[in-house]
């Protein structure tokens, strides 16, 4: 038994040798062409390259989940306020993203009529512009003279001037609080959105504000779902939506004007610190009325 046992390892030993000697004596660029897989050669489709890791689609194929239905004999009060976001503000610098500013947005939209504006006649969506009507105030038209260099001739040419966006530094934010008592619940409702463009005069002194054109917020929710926003976080990938952004209220903003019996503005009878300390107590009354329905 112990003789058939080494003469077994006597033969896989001279088998393991055999082995090795065949392959060092093998030449090891024929292994190397044996190993190697053949590499598909990039093909030119003629479009631009991809500026990302992938193409993303899911934010424009994004749909707005529907306001829940609010029946008018549950609405047991409301309160309209008027709001001022300014963009140079640290948590509205989204707002002025060189790279798709929220102006540059609107402006597209409507220009293209995707999106329906009205008129700033009144804040209640009642004279819907035109496309026409948007240009000429989204531009203007004007003359200068040049001099021809070589026979000194004077020529009259017709230049357009598009506004900038970053001469929109505020928008104006129109909004219903109100109290539904089917879900006890304090809720609020964006109805408009007005971008404000400063008026100057002839040497460029600031004259007033005035708005340009409101957008009913109910019917942009849909192209404000499909336009990602830059967050402050340094997350590049984040899918917030400037819907999702004014849902989540994440902008800073003060009150400029609350629903009264006179219809008038806050800056009518305080100004200055005391502007800011109205709309502060403004802010403290809608949350203490919510706070006082309930009993602890």
């Amino acid at each position: 038994m112990q003789t058939f046992i080494k003469w077994t390892c006597l033969c896989l030993l001279l088998f393991l040798g055999a082995t090795n000697s065949t392959l060092m004596a093998q030449d090891p660029e024929e292994i190397d062409l044996e190993e190697k897989t053949e590499v598909d050669e990039p093909v030119d489709t003629g479009e631009a390259p991809l500026d990302d890791i992938v193409k993303k689609q899911v934010m424009t194929e994004r749909r707005v989940i529907q306001y829940q239905p609010v029946r008018e004999s549950d609405v047991f009060w409301e309160k309209r306020i008027w709001r001022i976001i300014d963009v140079r503000e640290k948590m509205n610098l989204p707002f002025s993203y060189p790279e798709e500013p929220f102006f540059k947005l609107l402006s597209d939209a409507a220009t293209k009529g995707d999106m329906p504006v009205y008129s700033t006649d009144d804040d209640k969506f009642t004279k819907r512009m035109s496309t026409d009507d948007v240009l000429a105030m989204l531009s203007k038209i004007d003359t200068i003279v040049t001099f021809d260099p070589e026979t000194y001739e004077e020529k009259v040419q017709i230049v357009r001037n598009d506004i900038n966006w970053e001469d929109v530094k505020r928008f104006r934010l129109k909004e219903v609080w109100f109290f539904d008592k089917e879900t006890s619940t304090m809720q609020v409702r964006i109805l408009g959105i007005a971008p404000l463009i400063d008026v100057k005069d002839n040497d460029g002194n600031f004259r007033f504000e005035k708005p340009m054109f409101w957008v009913y917020y109910p019917q942009a929710r849909e192209l404000f779902a499909r336009h990602r926003v830059f967050t402050l976080g340094g997350n590049t990938n984040a899918t917030v939506s400037w819907e999702d952004l004014f849902e989540m209220r994440l902008f800073a903003s003060y009150i400029y004007k609350e629903s009264n019996v006179y219809d008038r503005k806050l800056e009518e009878y305080v100004r200055g610190v005391d502007l800011l300390m109205e709309s502060d107590r403004i802010k403290n009354d809608l949350f203490n009325f919510e706070h006082d329905l309930w009993q602890y």
